[in-house]
């Protein structure tokens, strides 16, 4: 089968923080295990290095540079005008000796090139948001950042799409509610990269304390704000913090600064540590490092860093919400608390780090639990299968 996969903004990421990290992962580890079962799978995405091959060949896919826009980063909102150019740039390149059977569109911005690509055709679109806008504006109120336009053209694309992949069950019903039929919402998980992630191997290293870990970007709706307060109530532990800048521009970083005010304010600075940004692949020797995982972002739709701890065998507390609901199995492989409770998390966390049989049993069923549902060659199959549906049932259109 010939898959066509669009990602309109620029990749591999230049920084170890922000959600760009976990969506190019997800696209390069979904077209590597598509090109193991044969598929010959293309990725495209916007050139912004000049530098940059307009091709090249990863892991056993191609990836096609496209030309549109500077040959420079910009940020999401500045990549709107260039969608129909990158729609049409695609549907000139299929229209020669390459047509995808089916085309897979990555976040909204690719989603709206692809569907742009194929409206003359009978090409069939699925389509993973990775986030909705809706969503992230309900959970994230006034510090939702996201461009204006990026609601209604959600919104739109649903009616584009033969079909959307959500993630999480939360997202399921946040796709419904935008008005696509439940047949046409499927559910597949990302996956974990358990040759990385996996309890056996080195350590950060540590104190004699109880470490906590968090994991995310520097930014207000991250949850940092949470823990920081609620600990607190956990008594002698460190919360580790890993996300943001390098750590030598945490200092003039506003985010850091504020969040260290806050620790001074509730008396736990000497139990706050800022480490800055980590690069993916050292992530797991973090992980280990850590007796309790803590997911508190106020929106989450794959869970990635709830997996990825699991997957290392440490228990994770997080917030019942999105991906870290469906992830975490409660009083299983963690706990879970309601989302913003900062007292009930405090003491949850408090109880946990005092129980090291507890801590044990739930890290161990953690592992079995992402090596049974949450491998990347999972997430590849599901979608496979899930192709081959969308291109059994689409007919022909006739053109307008």
């Amino acid at each position: 089968m010939r898959v066509g996969i669009v990602y309109a903004h620029a990749g591999p990421p230049r920084r170890a923080d922000g959600p760009t990290v976990g969506t190019h992962e997800h696209i390069a580890r979904v077209a590597a295990e598509l090109a193991g079962r044969g598929h010959d799978v293309r990725v495209y995405e916007r050139r912004d290095d000049p530098e940059l091959a307009e091709t090249a060949t990863v892991g056993g896919y191609r990836v096609d540079r496209v030309p549109v826009g500077p040959a420079a980063p910009i940020p999401t909102a500045e990549l709107v005008p260039y969608v129909s150019e990158f729609g049409r740039w695609l549907a000139d390149r299929w229209a020669g000796d390459w047509t995808p059977d089916v085309v897979h569109g990555h976040y909204w911005i690719g989603g709206l090139a692809a569907a742009h690509a194929v409206r003359e055709t009978d090409i069939p679109v699925v389509q993973t948001f990775h986030s909705l806008g809706v969503e992230q504006l309900r959970h994230l109120g006034r510090q939702y950042d996201g461009p204006g336009e990026r609601i209604p053209l959600e919104r739109a694309l649903t009616r584009a799409v033969d079909i959307a992949v959500a993630q999480c069950n939360d997202e399921v019903d946040e796709l419904t509610r935008m008005g696509l039929q439940r047949t046409a919402v499927a559910m597949v998980p990302a996956g974990v990269d358990t040759e990385r992630f996996h309890p056996d191997g080195e350590a950060a290293p540590r104190d004699q304390r109880a470490r906590i870990l968090s994991v995310g970007g520097l930014s207000p709706g991250h949850g940092q704000e949470d823990l920081i307060r609620a600990m607190r109530l956990v008594g002698d532990a460190e919360l580790v913090i890993a996300g943001g800048p390098p750590v030598e521009q945490l200092a003039n970083h506003a985010e850091a600064r504020r969040l260290r005010e806050l620790a001074e304010r509730n008396g736990v600075a000497e139990q706050v540590k800022l480490v800055g940004a980590v690069p993916h692949d050292q992530m797991a020797t973090w992980y280990r490092s850590a007796d309790v995982v803590a997911c508190t972002p106020h929106y989450s739709s794959a869970g990635r860093v709830s997996l990825e701890a699991m997957a290392c065998g440490v228990p994770v507390v997080g917030y019942a919400m999105g991906g870290i609901a469906d992830a975490v199995v409660d009083e299983v492989t963690g706990r879970l608390v309601p989302p913003g409770d900062v007292r009930t998390l405090g003491v949850t966390l408090r109880r946990l780090l005092a129980d090291n049989a507890g801590r044990f049993a739930y890290g161990h069923a953690a592992v079995d639990r992402v090596r049974c549902s949450y491998t990347w060659e999972r997430t590849a199959g599901a979608l496979e299968r899930l192709y081959e549906r969308v291109v059994r049932r689409r007919k022909p259109v006739e053109a307008a």
